[in-house]
């Protein structure tokens, strides 16, 4: 307010331009001279100068609200258009069979994006380790992020055609303390393998070959050397070509839901937004996900 009056030397002009009355500028003028300590403008009838005083901090504001307006301009662009480092993370399988592709397409459309995909088998801090983006399987703590529902997944048990035709198919879940179990140690795995519909139960397997990895479970398994159980995506290549078929589902537990999340809600810059729009479009696409 004190410079529009200094640009016009007018508190009926100033007050026009911000759209208040001459005595609303000259209270707010004055307001600002007594926290200050020192009168910037010289009144008369005819016109308002500034003082030795009101010159330098003139000069002082102008370069001031320059620098806002700069700001104001910067933050914008950022908002407007996608640039700068995009950070997403998800588990190590997922992100590297869905999230990566995702990824890699979105850059070409971007090309002032740069992507960084943190893939660990662990509860990434979204704050803490700069994360832009992240997709979640499993039921989300109320974190105050904003997420966005993309889809479902579930745990299955599954084996080969081979391996179906020389052991059979188990048909109740009790029937797999028959079959030769091939268990991830990897993390999130027990060896209480529960089921739900109408055979609610928890049956304890007891595995004849340990793997550290789901990709090797998943390996054994396809080789008809015996059943594991993983998650519905981590085998959705097998399934297409018929390489591994599921078995028990009518015991499965209740679905997983996958959420796209991310922190910064409704002021999200357009990197994020972008993606996220990109992203969830894809993701729902896939008919793994339903």
């Amino acid at each position: 307010m004190f410079v529009k009056v200094a640009e016009t030397e007018s508190f009926a002009a100033a007050g026009r331009q911000m759209h208040m009355s001459p005595p609303a500028v000259t209270r707010i003028v004055s307001s600002l001279e007594a926290v200050i300590g020192t009168r910037l403008l010289t009144r008369t009838t005819r016109s308002v100068k500034l003082t030795e005083a009101g010159a330098r901090y003139f000069g002082d504001c102008q370069r001031l609200l320059t620098g806002l307006e700069e700001a104001d301009a910067a933050a914008a662009g950022a908002y407007g258009k996608p640039t700068g480092t995009l950070t997403v993370t998800a588990s190590v399988m997922f992100g590297t069979m869905f999230v990566l592709p995702i990824m890699t397409e979105y850059l070409d459309l971007y090309p002032e994006v740069t992507g960084r995909g943190l893939f660990v088998d662990r509860v990434v801090n979204i704050v803490d380790e700069g994360i832009d983006v992240a997709v979640r399987i499993g039921h989300l703590s109320d974190s105050g992020f904003t997420a966005t529902r993309v889809g479902q997944i579930k745990r299955v048990i599954c084996g080969s055609p081979a391996y179906f035709e020389k052991h059979g198919i188990p048909t109740v879940p009790n029937d797999l303390a028959r079959h030769q179990i091939v268990a991830s140690t990897s993390a999130w795995t027990s060896l209480e393998w529960r089921f739900g519909g109408a055979g609610k139960a928890a049956v304890r397997v007891n595995p004849r070959l340990f793997c550290n990895t789901n990709e090797a479970a998943i390996a054994a398994a396809a080789r008809g050397w015996g059943l594991t159980r993983v998650l519905s995506y981590q085998i959705a290549p097998q399934l297409e070509s018929g390489e591994l078929q599921t078995v028990l589902s009518d015991y499965d537990e209740e679905a997983l839901p996958i959420h796209v999340v991310h922190p910064d809600g409704r002021y999200a810059s357009a990197k994020v937004r972008s993606f996220i729009d990109f992203a969830v479009g894809k993701l729902r696409a896939n008919p793994h996900f339903s």
